[in-house]
């Protein structure tokens, strides 16, 4: 299958600088899709614990949020 993107200047000089360590810009992109795709997994996997979490505790405290996200520099 082949799939047409329009890149700005910017994108495209980008594409190329990966391309040239990463085996071509169609490794880039794939590499690229697969990893956006994983990050979506985790987000929906990290919403889903959430969800449970506060069903089974109470709701998020907030003010410790802050402190976690602090704390592990998020």
């Amino acid at each position: 299958m082949t799939t047409t993107v329009r890149f700005d200047e910017a994108d495209e000089r980008l594409l190329d600088e990966l391309a040239a360590t990463h085996g071509g810009r169609s490794n880039v992109l794939r590499q690229a899709l697969r990893q956006y795709a994983a990050e979506l997994d985790r987000r929906q996997a990290l919403d889903e614990f959430l969800a449970d979490w506060e069903r089974e505790s109470g709701a998020v405290d907030e003010d410790a949020v802050a402190e976690m996200a602090r704390r592990f520099d998020l």
